[in-house]
């Protein structure tokens, strides 16, 4: 397959009969923290599939996960009102100047919402007859059987279905396999919207991309990161790290103790080590923050030490950022400054009070005016526009730069080597093929 086109079996929005229909599309608003949006940019970005729709004469019902409900040690779901999706819809209607409506259904404290009543038949008639904007249902996770197994989620999926004559996927960053992103693909004809596609395209730049390619990977917990961190690194010509990650890798390879880094990690990094001895790809930050808390940046607590000064058997405070002065290194300038794809995962730092190290990332790659520059996550981009509001605001339309809604379905997609193992998306490529699309 070339790079940069679409696989032929996936079916796309703009080859659907819209007109008449309700159309039933799922996308990822989960941008909701303390019942306030923290960045729209994610609902920004589906608004072009939204306006297709209704455009081509769609209605449609909308829906998104918010948070996480569900108690995974108990099963029970708390449908708490800061997860709910009133601060979305209340966007959305100032943004496009049209009314929403959000359906109330009945919950139990323990299971969530049991199921689609037929209360909401009649806005699906005022919809119809375009009395109403659309409908967004309340928070998918809400719904007792949209990360259930076996019957509850087949229900919801017959539900959901019951509701539209078409089903669009254009939540890219719900890579998980749950009722209202996999499930319902084999009641309804299904399709990829807008930015499902655009996020599928930009992969290629990173599972395919120009060399050298640089990319740039932190995380709270090594453990989690192992197998897309692995998946990166045969692919990587030169691989940054930052974070805990960073951390546990300085542990098991100069023998070193850093606190806040469990031995059960070290462990599983020295096969990093291991690997990078032969083949030489990790460039190294030489110069990292060491705090002697983690309650805030608190003067005469906080130092920045050499990795260069380590020696084996020694014990460190919490390395909490990267120095700036690591991207003034000639190995680390040079890593970012000659490639030609950078893809960056990584917030560098202990948020809110350790910012530097991020900052002074991005500026770096912004130096690098010829790469094809790809940032995954939210988090990852929050930081970004926190912390460097005009370039963030000069780079949002650069062809130079692209910002992926979901960095976990990225390092998932990269872990399997394409982006048409994830679940969601097999589901609409199978649901093509069974229905003749």
């Amino acid at each position: 397959m070339k790079k940069n086109t679409l696989h032929p079996d996936l079916p796309l929005i703009q080859n659907a009969d819209l007109n008449g229909k309700i159309v039933l599309v799922r996308f990822d608003h989960n941008v909701v923290k303390g019942g306030e949006i923290r960045d729209p940019y994610r609902i920004d970005r589906t608004l072009g599939t939204l306006f297709h729709i209704v455009e081509r004469g769609g209605r449609p019902i909308m829906m998104t996960h918010v948070g996480r409900p569900k108690d995974k040690k108990t099963g029970t779901i708390q449908c708490r009102p800061d997860e709910s999706v009133e601060a979305i819809v209340q966007y959305m209607e100032q943004k496009l100047h049209t009314k929403f409506y959000i359906p109330r259904f009945s919950i139990d404290p323990e299971k969530g919402i049991t199921g689609i009543d037929t209360s909401i038949n009649l806005a699906i008639r005022e919809l119809r007859e375009r009395r109403i904007g659309g409908i967004y249902l309340p928070n998918t996770r809400w719904f007792a059987g949209e990360e259930a197994e076996g019957e509850p989620r087949e229900a919801l999926s017959l539900q959901l279905a019951g509701l539209a004559d078409i089903y669009v996927n254009d939540a890219f960053g719900s890579w998980q396999p749950h009722a209202s992103t996999y499930n319902i693909t084999s009641y309804l004809p299904s399709y990829a919207g807008f930015l499902m596609q655009q996020e599928v395209v930009n992969l290629s730049s990173v599972l395919n991309p120009e060399r050298p390619f640089a990319a740039v990977v932190a995380g709270a917990k090594y453990d989690t990161k192992i197998k897309p961190l692995y998946a990166i690194y045969e692919k990587v010509d030169r691989l940054i790290l930052g974070g805990v990650i960073y951390n546990t890798y300085l542990c098991a390879k100069y023998d070193v103790r850093i606190k806040g880094v469990t031995e059960e990690d070290i462990n599983l990094a020295k096969e990093l080590v291991e690997k990078d001895a032969a083949s030489k790809k990790v460039v190294e930050l030489p110069f990292v923050v060491e705090s002697d808390t983690m309650d805030g940046r608190m003067e005469g607590k906080y130092r920045t030490i050499s990795i260069r000064d380590f020696k084996a058997g020694n014990s460190y405070g919490y390395v909490l950022d990267i120095d700036p002065g690591s991207f003034e290194d000639a190995a680390v300038a040079e890593a970012i400054g000659s490639a030609r794809t950078i893809f960056v995962n990584a917030v560098m730092g202990y948020t809110p009070h350790f910012t530097a190290g991020s900052q002074a990332l991005d500026h770096a790659i912004d130096r690098n005016r010829t790469a094809m520059k790809m940032y995954g996550g939210g988090d990852t981009l929050q930081e970004f526009k926190d912390l460097c509001p005009g370039l963030y605001l000069s780079v949002m339309d650069n062809a130079s730069y692209y910002f992926f809604t979901g960095g976990g379905t990225v390092l998932t997609a990269i872990e399997q080597g394409s982006p048409y193992g994830l679940k969601p998306v097999q589901a609409l490529m199978e649901s093509k093929k069974r229905l003749g699309q």
